[in-house]
Protein backbone atom coordinates (compact mmCIF):
# COMPACT_ATOMS: atom_id res chain seq x y z
CA UNK A 1 0.00 0.00 0.00
CA UNK A 2 1.37 3.48 -0.68
CA UNK A 3 1.51 5.84 1.18
CA UNK A 4 0.39 9.83 0.89
CA UNK A 5 2.99 12.29 1.58
CA UNK A 6 1.67 14.11 4.29
CA UNK A 7 3.96 16.97 4.86
CA UNK A 8 6.47 18.85 2.24
CA UNK A 9 9.33 20.68 3.02
CA UNK A 10 9.06 24.21 1.72
CA UNK A 11 12.87 25.48 2.76
CA UNK A 12 15.52 24.92 2.33
CA UNK A 13 14.60 22.48 -1.05
CA UNK A 14 17.39 19.53 -1.34
CA UNK A 15 20.22 21.47 -3.73
CA UNK A 16 19.83 25.06 -2.24
CA UNK A 17 22.77 26.25 -1.51
CA UNK A 18 22.89 29.04 1.53
CA UNK A 19 24.95 31.82 2.54
CA UNK A 20 25.03 33.97 6.19
CA UNK A 21 21.65 35.83 4.35
CA UNK A 22 20.04 32.81 4.90
CA UNK A 23 20.32 33.34 9.01
CA UNK A 24 22.62 33.71 11.47
CA UNK A 25 26.49 32.60 11.93
CA UNK A 26 27.18 31.21 15.48
CA UNK A 27 30.83 29.52 15.96
CA UNK A 28 31.61 29.43 12.16
CA UNK A 29 28.42 27.56 11.57
CA UNK A 30 25.19 29.05 10.00
CA UNK A 31 22.00 28.43 11.76
CA UNK A 32 19.08 28.70 9.60
CA UNK A 33 15.40 27.39 9.47
CA UNK A 34 13.68 25.03 7.90
CA UNK A 35 9.86 25.12 7.03
CA UNK A 36 7.61 22.56 6.64
CA UNK A 37 4.06 22.31 5.45
CA UNK A 38 1.00 19.75 6.46
CA UNK A 39 -2.05 19.63 6.11
CA UNK A 40 -2.51 17.01 8.52
CA UNK A 41 -1.17 17.06 12.34
CA UNK A 42 2.07 15.70 12.09
CA UNK A 43 5.01 15.36 15.10
CA UNK A 44 8.06 16.79 12.64
CA UNK A 45 11.27 15.74 13.74
CA UNK A 46 14.61 17.54 11.89
CA UNK A 47 18.13 16.17 12.54
CA UNK A 48 16.73 14.43 16.20
CA UNK A 49 15.05 17.90 17.09
CA UNK A 50 11.17 18.44 17.79
CA UNK A 51 9.82 21.07 14.88
CA UNK A 52 7.49 23.99 16.13
CA UNK A 53 4.02 24.35 14.70
CA UNK A 54 3.94 28.03 14.25
CA UNK A 55 1.47 30.24 11.96
CA UNK A 56 0.59 27.23 10.30
CA UNK A 57 4.32 25.51 8.97
CA UNK A 58 6.09 23.63 11.12
CA UNK A 59 9.72 25.26 12.09
CA UNK A 60 13.12 23.88 13.44
CA UNK A 61 16.37 25.68 13.64
CA UNK A 62 19.20 23.47 11.44
CA UNK A 63 22.76 24.05 11.53
CA UNK A 64 25.05 23.79 8.83
CA UNK A 65 28.46 23.40 10.01
CA UNK A 66 29.91 22.34 6.13
CA UNK A 67 29.69 22.71 2.73
CA UNK A 68 27.71 19.95 2.04
CA UNK A 69 24.94 18.92 5.34
CA UNK A 70 22.35 16.39 5.14
CA UNK A 71 18.80 17.65 6.86
CA UNK A 72 16.39 14.34 7.86
CA UNK A 73 12.91 15.08 8.50
CA UNK A 74 10.74 12.86 9.95
CA UNK A 75 6.73 12.48 11.00
CA UNK A 76 6.51 10.31 13.82
CA UNK A 77 2.73 10.03 13.44
CA UNK A 78 3.01 8.66 10.02
CA UNK A 79 6.50 7.39 9.51
CA UNK A 80 6.96 9.45 6.25
CA UNK A 81 10.77 10.43 5.87
CA UNK A 82 12.50 12.78 3.66
CA UNK A 83 16.42 13.29 3.30
CA UNK A 84 17.60 16.38 1.63
CA UNK A 85 20.97 17.84 0.80
CA UNK A 86 22.19 21.51 0.87
CA UNK A 87 24.87 23.76 0.92
CA UNK A 88 26.13 26.38 2.56
CA UNK A 89 28.38 28.64 1.00
CA UNK A 90 30.91 30.73 3.46
CA UNK A 91 32.82 32.82 0.58
CA UNK A 92 29.65 33.81 -1.56
CA UNK A 93 28.16 36.91 -0.65
CA UNK A 94 29.85 40.44 -1.36
CA UNK A 95 31.71 39.35 -4.60
CA UNK A 96 31.31 39.85 -8.07
CA UNK A 97 32.41 39.24 -11.63
CA UNK A 98 32.32 40.60 -14.78
CA UNK A 99 31.71 38.02 -17.58
CA UNK A 100 31.15 38.55 -21.93
CA UNK A 101 29.19 36.07 -23.98
CA UNK A 102 29.42 35.51 -27.68
CA UNK A 103 33.32 36.10 -27.85
CA UNK A 104 35.53 35.09 -30.79
CA UNK A 105 36.10 38.39 -32.32
CA UNK A 106 38.95 39.28 -30.17
CA UNK A 107 41.17 36.37 -30.96
CA UNK A 108 40.15 36.72 -34.68
CA UNK A 109 42.14 39.73 -34.21
CA UNK A 110 44.87 38.88 -32.23
CA UNK A 111 45.17 36.05 -34.93
CA UNK A 112 45.46 38.12 -37.85
CA UNK A 113 47.50 40.39 -36.62
CA UNK A 114 49.98 37.86 -34.62
CA UNK A 115 53.27 39.57 -36.67
CA UNK A 116 52.47 43.10 -35.55
CA UNK A 117 50.89 42.59 -32.09
CA UNK A 118 53.94 42.14 -29.04
CA UNK A 119 51.08 41.55 -26.52
CA UNK A 120 47.21 39.92 -26.64
CA UNK A 121 46.67 43.14 -24.57
CA UNK A 122 46.72 45.13 -28.05
CA UNK A 123 43.65 43.94 -28.98
CA UNK A 124 41.37 46.90 -28.35
CA UNK A 125 38.75 45.03 -27.12
CA UNK A 126 41.15 43.02 -24.34
CA UNK A 127 43.45 45.82 -23.61
CA UNK A 128 40.27 47.51 -22.38
CA UNK A 129 39.40 44.55 -20.29
CA UNK A 130 42.65 45.00 -18.82
CA UNK A 131 41.99 48.24 -17.71
CA UNK A 132 38.87 47.54 -16.04
CA UNK A 133 41.18 44.96 -14.06
CA UNK A 134 43.87 47.34 -13.34
CA UNK A 135 41.54 49.69 -11.72
CA UNK A 136 39.24 47.22 -10.00
CA UNK A 137 40.66 44.32 -9.44
CA UNK A 138 38.20 42.69 -11.46
CA UNK A 139 37.58 39.12 -12.14
CA UNK A 140 36.89 38.32 -15.68
CA UNK A 141 35.60 35.31 -17.27
CA UNK A 142 35.02 35.05 -21.26
CA UNK A 143 32.72 32.45 -23.04
CA UNK A 144 34.16 31.74 -26.47
CA UNK A 145 32.64 30.18 -29.94
CA UNK A 146 35.12 27.66 -31.41
CA UNK A 147 34.94 29.54 -34.95
CA UNK A 148 33.43 32.14 -37.01
CA UNK A 149 33.54 33.03 -41.01
CA UNK A 150 36.50 31.15 -42.12
CA UNK A 151 38.20 31.47 -38.36
CA UNK A 152 38.61 28.86 -35.96
CA UNK A 153 40.76 28.64 -32.44
CA UNK A 154 43.68 26.33 -34.38
CA UNK A 155 44.70 29.54 -35.99
CA UNK A 156 45.24 31.27 -32.48
CA UNK A 157 49.17 31.23 -32.41
CA UNK A 158 50.52 29.92 -29.18
CA UNK A 159 52.95 33.02 -28.97
CA UNK A 160 51.05 34.68 -26.16
CA UNK A 161 50.84 31.67 -24.10
CA UNK A 162 53.08 32.90 -21.18
CA UNK A 163 51.25 36.01 -21.53
CA UNK A 164 47.88 34.27 -21.18
CA UNK A 165 49.30 32.25 -17.88
CA UNK A 166 50.44 35.46 -16.22
CA UNK A 167 47.11 37.25 -16.18
CA UNK A 168 45.34 34.09 -15.10
CA UNK A 169 44.48 35.42 -11.88
CA UNK A 170 41.95 37.65 -13.43
CA UNK A 171 41.10 35.80 -16.28
CA UNK A 172 39.18 32.91 -17.47
CA UNK A 173 38.28 31.27 -20.87
CA UNK A 174 35.64 28.69 -21.23
CA UNK A 175 33.38 27.20 -24.11
CA UNK A 176 30.32 28.34 -25.39
CA UNK A 177 29.44 27.38 -28.43
CA UNK A 178 30.30 25.60 -31.88
CA UNK A 179 29.58 29.13 -33.29
CA UNK A 180 27.24 32.12 -33.40
CA UNK A 181 24.58 30.47 -35.58
CA UNK A 182 22.22 28.71 -35.66
CA UNK A 183 20.08 30.10 -32.44
CA UNK A 184 19.86 27.78 -29.54
CA UNK A 185 22.29 25.55 -30.84
CA UNK A 186 22.19 22.98 -28.35
CA UNK A 187 18.53 22.81 -27.44
CA UNK A 188 17.65 19.51 -28.65
CA UNK A 189 21.69 18.19 -29.18
CA UNK A 190 23.20 14.92 -27.31
CA UNK A 191 25.75 13.98 -25.39
CA UNK A 192 28.14 13.71 -28.28
CA UNK A 193 27.41 16.91 -30.28
CA UNK A 194 27.99 19.26 -27.39
CA UNK A 195 30.89 16.45 -25.47
CA UNK A 196 32.45 16.96 -29.07
CA UNK A 197 31.94 21.19 -29.51
CA UNK A 198 33.19 21.61 -25.70
CA UNK A 199 36.52 19.66 -26.31
CA UNK A 200 37.24 21.19 -29.34
CA UNK A 201 37.49 24.77 -27.59
CA UNK A 202 38.71 23.23 -24.50
CA UNK A 203 41.84 22.04 -26.28
CA UNK A 204 42.46 24.99 -28.09
CA UNK A 205 42.51 27.14 -24.84
CA UNK A 206 44.98 24.59 -23.21
CA UNK A 207 47.00 25.00 -26.45
CA UNK A 208 47.36 28.67 -26.86
CA UNK A 209 46.66 29.74 -23.18
CA UNK A 210 47.27 27.18 -20.79
CA UNK A 211 45.56 25.21 -18.27
CA UNK A 212 45.24 28.02 -15.59
CA UNK A 213 43.12 29.51 -18.08
CA UNK A 214 39.90 26.99 -17.42
CA UNK A 215 37.81 26.66 -14.72
CA UNK A 216 34.89 24.47 -14.04
CA UNK A 217 31.83 27.34 -14.78
CA UNK A 218 30.88 28.25 -18.08
CA UNK A 219 28.01 30.14 -19.68
CA UNK A 220 26.22 27.94 -22.97
CA UNK A 221 25.04 29.69 -25.75
CA UNK A 222 21.07 30.53 -25.53
CA UNK A 223 21.07 28.49 -22.18
CA UNK A 224 19.31 25.44 -23.94
CA UNK A 225 20.03 22.14 -23.60
CA UNK A 226 18.98 18.61 -22.99
CA UNK A 227 19.88 16.61 -19.51
CA UNK A 228 22.06 14.47 -21.81
CA UNK A 229 23.91 18.00 -23.23
CA UNK A 230 24.45 19.41 -19.42
CA UNK A 231 26.08 15.69 -18.54
CA UNK A 232 28.30 16.43 -20.99
CA UNK A 233 29.39 19.63 -20.37
CA UNK A 234 29.63 18.87 -16.45
CA UNK A 235 31.90 15.54 -17.50
CA UNK A 236 33.99 17.94 -19.32
CA UNK A 237 34.41 19.83 -16.77
CA UNK A 238 32.19 22.29 -16.30
CA UNK A 239 29.89 21.77 -12.95
CA UNK A 240 28.21 25.24 -12.78
CA UNK A 241 26.18 26.41 -15.68
CA UNK A 242 25.33 29.95 -15.92
CA UNK A 243 21.59 31.49 -17.06
CA UNK A 244 18.97 33.79 -17.09
CA UNK A 245 16.25 31.31 -16.36
CA UNK A 246 13.09 33.20 -17.19
CA UNK A 247 10.02 32.31 -16.25
CA UNK A 248 6.43 34.34 -15.83
CA UNK A 249 7.55 36.68 -18.52
CA UNK A 250 7.78 36.73 -22.84
CA UNK A 251 11.63 36.42 -22.79
CA UNK A 252 13.98 32.66 -24.22
CA UNK A 253 14.19 30.91 -21.03
CA UNK A 254 17.86 29.89 -21.05
CA UNK A 255 17.24 27.48 -18.37
CA UNK A 256 19.03 24.54 -20.08
CA UNK A 257 16.89 21.54 -18.91
CA UNK A 258 15.06 22.61 -16.01
CA UNK A 259 11.69 23.05 -15.61
CA UNK A 260 9.10 25.92 -14.41
CA UNK A 261 9.12 25.41 -10.54
CA UNK A 262 12.96 25.08 -10.26
CA UNK A 263 13.33 28.06 -13.00
CA UNK A 264 11.31 29.97 -10.27
CA UNK A 265 13.24 28.81 -7.82
CA UNK A 266 16.36 29.89 -9.02
CA UNK A 267 14.53 33.32 -9.97
CA UNK A 268 14.16 33.71 -6.06
CA UNK A 269 17.58 32.64 -4.98
CA UNK A 270 19.97 32.73 -8.23
CA UNK A 271 21.60 29.16 -7.29
CA UNK A 272 20.65 26.47 -6.71
CA UNK A 273 22.19 22.12 -7.48
CA UNK A 274 20.84 19.45 -9.33
CA UNK A 275 22.01 17.12 -6.48
CA UNK A 276 21.11 14.11 -9.11
CA UNK A 277 23.23 15.66 -11.73
CA UNK A 278 26.39 17.15 -10.16
CA UNK A 279 25.64 20.44 -11.71
CA UNK A 280 25.12 24.05 -9.78
CA UNK A 281 23.20 26.56 -12.33
CA UNK A 282 23.35 30.20 -11.48
CA UNK A 283 21.40 32.85 -12.35
CA UNK A 284 23.23 36.71 -13.82
CA UNK A 285 22.42 39.59 -12.49
CA UNK A 286 22.20 41.25 -15.46
CA UNK A 287 23.14 41.55 -19.17
CA UNK A 288 24.37 44.50 -19.23
CA UNK A 289 23.75 45.37 -22.84
CA UNK A 290 19.61 45.09 -22.44
CA UNK A 291 19.91 48.48 -20.68
CA UNK A 292 20.60 51.75 -21.43
CA UNK A 293 23.46 53.62 -19.60
CA UNK A 294 21.09 55.61 -17.16
CA UNK A 295 18.88 52.36 -16.33
CA UNK A 296 22.07 50.30 -15.10
CA UNK A 297 22.32 51.91 -11.69
CA UNK A 298 18.70 51.44 -10.86
CA UNK A 299 18.31 47.72 -12.31
CA UNK A 300 21.07 46.60 -9.89
CA UNK A 301 20.40 48.62 -6.91
CA UNK A 302 16.67 46.78 -7.24
CA UNK A 303 18.58 43.24 -7.10
CA UNK A 304 20.97 45.19 -4.15
CA UNK A 305 17.66 45.20 -2.36
CA UNK A 306 17.03 41.63 -2.08
CA UNK A 307 19.83 40.01 0.36
CA UNK A 308 19.34 36.64 -1.46
CA UNK A 309 19.21 37.70 -4.82
CA UNK A 310 22.35 39.57 -4.27
CA UNK A 311 24.87 37.66 -2.44
CA UNK A 312 27.03 37.21 -5.88
CA UNK A 313 26.66 39.67 -8.50
CA UNK A 314 27.16 38.37 -12.57
CA UNK A 315 27.92 41.17 -14.77
CA UNK A 316 27.02 40.00 -17.60
CA UNK A 317 27.30 41.70 -21.18
CA UNK A 318 28.01 40.29 -24.96
CA UNK A 319 31.03 40.71 -26.98
CA UNK A 320 29.92 42.08 -30.38
CA UNK A 321 28.16 44.98 -29.22
CA UNK A 322 31.70 46.48 -28.65
CA UNK A 323 32.51 46.88 -32.59
CA UNK A 324 31.49 49.61 -34.25
CA UNK A 325 31.20 47.87 -37.54
CA UNK A 326 28.35 45.46 -36.15
CA UNK A 327 24.61 46.56 -37.22
CA UNK A 328 23.67 46.82 -33.39
CA UNK A 329 26.98 48.89 -31.84
CA UNK A 330 26.86 50.08 -28.51
CA UNK A 331 28.78 53.41 -28.62
CA UNK A 332 28.77 53.82 -24.65
CA UNK A 333 30.13 49.94 -24.38
CA UNK A 334 32.86 50.68 -22.65
CA UNK A 335 30.96 53.15 -19.60
CA UNK A 336 28.63 50.45 -19.64
CA UNK A 337 31.06 48.14 -18.11
CA UNK A 338 32.14 50.91 -16.47
CA UNK A 339 28.90 51.75 -14.55
CA UNK A 340 27.93 48.80 -13.61
CA UNK A 341 31.73 47.74 -12.34
CA UNK A 342 32.01 51.21 -10.35
CA UNK A 343 28.25 49.99 -8.60
CA UNK A 344 29.41 46.78 -7.64
CA UNK A 345 32.52 48.63 -5.86
CA UNK A 346 30.79 51.09 -4.13
CA UNK A 347 28.55 48.86 -2.70
CA UNK A 348 31.32 47.00 -1.10
CA UNK A 349 31.55 43.79 -3.70
CA UNK A 350 34.99 42.53 -4.00
CA UNK A 351 36.26 40.62 -7.00
CA UNK A 352 36.17 37.03 -7.39
CA UNK A 353 36.01 34.10 -9.82
CA UNK A 354 33.05 32.40 -9.16
CA UNK A 355 34.55 28.76 -8.84
CA UNK A 356 36.36 30.10 -5.66
CA UNK A 357 32.79 30.88 -4.05
CA UNK A 358 30.35 28.14 -4.92
CA UNK A 359 32.59 24.84 -4.59
CA UNK A 360 34.04 24.99 -1.19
Amino acid sequence: MIMKEKFKILFPIDGDMLNFKDGNIIDGCLITKIKIYSLQECRIIVNGETANFIDGVYIANVILKKYRNTIEVVDELSGQKDTITVYYLKNYTDKYRLSLDDNIWFLKDIASNADKYKSIFDNQYLGFLRKVNREFGTKIHINIYYQDNGFNLSYMPDKYKNEWKENSNWLRLSFHALQDKPDKPYIHAGYVEIKRDCELVIDQIRRFAGEELIGPVTTLHWGEATVEGCRALRDAGYKCQVGDFNVDNELPPVSYYLDVDKRRHINSRFIWKDNIENIIFFRSSIIIDCHRLDEITDFLDKIYEDPVKSGFIDLLIHEQYFYPAYFNYQADYRQKIMTSVKWAVSKGYKPAFLSDCIFK
